[in-house]
């Protein structure tokens, strides 16, 4: 059989489809890169928050359409959609040939042979996977530490389809890093919905800092990236660890949501605005040239103009090198859902602001960054990104000269406009 896979959503999901293509090709099948070539589509979807849910929706349609024209045999969809909405995706999409959640994806054989729905619950534990291939460019992997997540912020949906935390064992995950290393992997990044509580259901306590310890041992590991962090769990010694090697990059993704308390209390983050700021202070401090991305939620209920400014103002103040937007919408199932909410003209108009006062960020940034010299990777002869930005999701920069894919290397900024740089690579 000859599939064609679509993989949408974050890293996480992508992990999941890297793992079940390899148990598809080791056991004879074909992946193929165009779907006019295959036999059957498989995608793996996120249903987390409505846009990604319209995007699943968008590519099932398209794929369906195929079908009927006769260019592919099956459509086959999983991932966080079907966890989420199985009857409704049912119904509305009856020519689906099989839908199968993610506890079935370890079954992806039984799975593609079934019509209808195969549905088999979340696995109650991680592990190293038998087969796992590389969806992403050779020098650049994704490592999964843990799945779920018991924070249960009152706008998200992740405890719902991901079920609670569960920890890969730390053998795993250090037998699974070394692999990377081995087959040329130059840059880790560590995901989970919470990388920083690690641990915490497998040995009783949080264990992301003995976890890097572990990881720093590998012989030939070349960097580390933490995505992901919590932020009053972002401690002090971790941030020691980060300043006294070069093995792991100095960025850390901490999503913040918010800062003003009001809002925080009612998101149900277990921190406030003085334990962010002194959590950002202590990074800064402890790694003074850190890069922090974050995202932020404009419009949560009850959300006043008085928080919005707060908002503001500590987005200038703090100047994140990397920064979200994202309007709260309103997700069945979440205690949000049954607040009052605000006005889809009000949301919009707080995005536009907040997303002017970060490009003001930018600017700022940007001018401080020419001549400078940073660290510097790879992803193309002419193109790459800087310490500073994570895969996909970050800025880019493109190159003077040209210097091998997947290098990481010295280089000076010369030129920056927004989230675009240009560097020359230094000897």
């Amino acid at each position: 059989m000859k599939f064609y896979l679509i993989s949408l959503g974050c890293p996480k999901n992508l992990t999941n489809s890297e793992e079940f293509s390899a148990r598809l090709i080791a056991n004879g099948h074909q992946m193929v890169f165009s779907p006019d070539e295959s036999d059957e589509i498989i995608i793996n979807t996120c249903g987390f928050i409505a846009s990604a849910v319209q995007e699943a929706k968008d590519e099932i349609r398209h794929a369906l359409e195929l079908k009927r024209k006769g260019l592919v045999k099956k459509v086959a969809v999983t991932g966080c959609l079907v966890e989420r909405f199985k009857e409704q995706v049912a119904k509305e999409f009856p020519e689906i040939d099989t839908l199968f959640s993610i506890g079935a994806q370890e079954q992806i054989e039984k799975a593609l042979k079934t019509r209808g729905t195969l549905l088999e619950p979340l696995p109650s534990s991680l592990y190293l996977p038998h087969y796992k291939m590389s969806l992403t460019a050779p020098h650049t992997a994704y490592l999964k530490i843990a799945d779920g997540c018991n924070n249960r912020c009152a706008y998200c949906t992740i405890p719902f389809i991901r079920g609670p935390y569960r920890s890969k064992p730390m053998e795993d995950i250090v037998r699974e890093a070394r692999l990377m290393s081995q087959n040329g992997v130059q840059e880790i990044s560590l995901i989970a919905q919470d990388t920083t509580s690690y641990g915490m259901d497998l040995y009783g306590k949080v264990q992301f800092l003995p976890l890097l310890e572990k990881l720093l041992k590998i012989r030939g590991l070349k960097r580390l990236r933490i995505m992901y962090a919590y932020p009053h769990r972002m401690t002090r010694e971790i941030a020691r660890l980060m300043a006294s090697t070069d093995k792991i990059f100095h960025y850390v993704d901490i999503p913040l949501q918010h800062i003003a308390d009001p809002v925080l209390k009612r998101m149900n983050r277990h921190c406030d605005g003085a334990q962010i700021r002194r959590t950002l202070d202590m990074l800064k401090k402890e790694v003074p040239d850190i890069s922090l991305r974050t995202n932020f939620i404009v419009g949560f209920p009850g959300e006043t103009q008085k928080d919005f400014n707060e908002l503001k103002k500590f987005v200038a103040e703090y100047e994140f090198d990397n920064m979200g937007v994202f309007e709260y919408f309103r997700e069945k199932g979440t205690a949000a859902y049954e607040m009052k909410q605000i006005s889809a003209a009000v949301k919009h108009e707080r995005s536009r602001e907040l997303e002017e006062v970060q490009s003001r960020v930018i600017d700022r940034i940007n001018k401080r960054l020419i001549g400078t010299t940073l660290e510097a990777i790879a992803d193309g002869k002419d193109f790459g990104r800087t310490y500073k930005d994570a895969p996909d999701i970050d800025g880019k920069v493109t190159f003077t000269r040209p210097v091998k894919a997947g290098s990481i290397f010295k280089a000076r900024v010369v030129a920056a406009q927004g989230y675009e740089r240009e560097v020359e690579p230094v000897k």
